[in-house]
């Protein structure tokens, strides 16, 4: 059973992605609409612009969503070809969509591409898509756009855009950095903790790194991260403490601390390098992928500058050989971990 419900002309929700800045143009005249990837927020604001579009050409649209795991093609299809309500547009989103084109039901879906209706759009929405000949019959009659996760780089620009046009807050720079750092780059997250920032900044006011600081939180697995801080800035015993709080308190996968820790030996060891060469500034960071707090950054390039590279070319072998023991069970993980981070620390000072 469709969940329905009627649809007026609305104001599109700010920060929509438009086709140009996307890299989709969705438009009434578009009949099949697939909308795949594993970036759900991103899927369902390219459904609201499309339904957007679909209001200004057509003044009400009829929405009907169908769960394409549970619901046979036929009805699906039948519910595109008859009429709407005072004879409306429907916009008809069927999720799980991988599920719903299935070998046995492609030849009904093909055959519906090839003519579909004309009073109806449907919207085919699923994480992965297998293509094959459907594809060309739909790109005849309208899109397939993959939603795909923004890099950090383009998850901070559209932080920026988003927070100023649909919260009304701005998000300096810094801030964006700090928050995609922080909450990574699901955009639905992202938007959420744009909403509570903005909040406590009030209407029109500035968010700043501090204030991300303060309210967000780092999740479970950013906690292991904040390790290669400590080993830098902290003390050996400081580290060690917070070594076990990962592993015992947050239980954290021995596998990702020691990621962390492989992390920073390649970060230092590239800086050094670079450094060495006579490479200055951001170039060292970004060649060297160094993100994070300003301190934090700081504190790598000033480790980079102090030890050679050969030494942290060393530790990183170490750090390699370490992760890979542990994996293959010659090694017992947390005693291994200590020993990795003691190793870190005084070679570090």
């Amino acid at each position: 059973m469709a969940a329905k419900k009627k649809t007026t002309r609305k104001k599109a929700p700010a920060g929509a992605g438009s086709g140009k800045k996307s890299g989709v143009e969705l438009g009434p005249a578009h009949r099949i609409v697939v909308l795949h990837g594993k970036e759900v927020f991103l899927r369902s604001l390219h459904t609201e612009k499309l339904q957007e579009k679909l209001v200004e050409a057509h003044g009400e649209v009829d929405v009907l969503r169908f769960p394409g795991k549970s619901t046979p093609v036929a009805e699906v299809l039948d519910e595109c070809r008859s009429f709407g309500l005072m004879q409306q547009h429907k916009m008809v989103v069927v999720d799980e969509a991988d599920q719903f084109v299935k070998e046995e039901s492609r030849p009904l879906i093909e055959r519906y591409a090839a003519s579909p209706s004309e009073q109806a759009t449907l919207v085919l929405r699923a994480n992965t898509w297998n293509r094959g000949k459907l594809d060309k019959l739909i790109e005849k009659v309208g899109l397939i756009h993959k939603c795909e996760a923004l890099t950090p780089a383009a998850a901070m620009k559209w932080t920026t855009q988003r927070c100023r046009k649909e919260w009304g807050a701005t998000l300096n720079p810094r801030a964006a950095e700090a928050l995609v750092e922080r909450a990574g780059v699901d955009l639905g997250r992202l938007d959420s903790e744009m909403g509570k920032l903005a909040a406590a900044a009030g209407k029109g006011g500035e968010i700043g790194p501090d204030l991300v600081r303060e309210l967000v939180g780092l999740t479970r697995e950013e906690e292991a991260w904040s390790l290669q801080a400590e080993v830098l800035l902290g003390t050996p015993e400081s580290a060690l403490a917070l070594l076990q709080q990962i592993l015992t308190v947050s239980r954290q996968p021995e596998q990702l601390v020691s990621y962390a820790l492989i992390d920073l030996a390649r970060k230092l060891h590239t800086a050094s390098r670079l450094l060495r060469a006579g490479v200055r500034g951001f170039n060292v960071t970004r060649a060297a992928r160094i993100w994070g707090p300003d301190e934090q950054r700081e504190a790598i390039l000033d480790a980079a500058r102090r030890v050679d590279p050969d030494t942290l070319a060393e530790l990183l072998s170490i750090a390699i050989e370490a992760d890979a023991r542990m994996k293959s069970g010659f090694s017992a993980g947390a005693r291994s971990l200590e020993t990795l981070t003691l190793r870190f620390a005084s070679a570090t000072r």
